[in-house]
């Protein structure tokens, strides 16, 4: 009898990948030319877009850790759907180097929204393929309902803040940064996990 895939190595190769994003997006910054503080100032863009890059990754790295306990064994289906996640947040040092280098400009910082719309996007996905492993149905129940809300808002909001971009670059970025408060919280504030490893509601 042929032995389940177990999604260990699954969770290990998509760590990598979030540690080697990180440093890339360490790797992009740069210096100021001049030795002052005004200097140092003046690249207040790259230090933003970093930072909310990096707060970006890891409130993902966070979710995706607490999704994974739902994976029992790795189906084709689920290699899938986390390569497409991981693909969609490979494209984040590219934004945000893009926007960094412009200055904040419109549509490098829409196209920063874009990338936020398909990573969330794809975690939805995800979602769906774990979600229904989840063996209580009463906490299948509240699970799906919290995150259907909760993705459904922010991928309607990381649209707008793309559209709004195009037009006006900050305010854009700050439905971005609005929209990450609301994945602090992997889990539905009303979903606890007992000692013994079992859920309730």
């Amino acid at each position: 009898m042929l032995r389940r895939a177990t999604p260990e190595r699954l969770s290990t190769f998509s760590d990598g990948v979030f540690a080697v994003l990180i440093t890339v997006l360490v790797l992009e910054l740069r210096p100021p030319a001049r030795p002052t503080f005004e200097a140092l100032l003046a690249l207040w863009p790259t230090w933003l877009s970093y930072a909310v890059s990096y707060f970006f990754i890891a409130i993902v790295w966070a979710n995706h850790h607490y999704l994974m306990r739902y994976a029992n064994d790795t189906t084709p289906s689920l290699l899938w759907f986390n390569f497409a996640h991981l693909f969609s947040i490979s494209l984040l040092p590219l934004s945000t180097a893009w926007t960094a280098v412009s200055g904040l400009a419109p549509q490098p910082v829409a196209f920063y929204a874009a990338v936020f719309f398909l990573v969330n996007a794809t975690y939805v996905a995800l979602v769906w393929e774990l979600i229904h492993r989840i063996p209580s149905r009463r906490v299948l129940q509240s699970v799906r309902g919290s995150m259907s809300v909760r993705s459904v808002t922010t991928l309607c909001l990381f649209a707008v803040a793309a559209v709004v971009a195009l037009k006006y670059p900050l305010v854009g970025l700050g439905i971005c940064i609005c929209c990450l408060i609301g994945y602090l919280r992997p889990e539905p504030p009303w979903v606890e996990e007992q000692p013994d490893g079992t859920e309730q509601t």
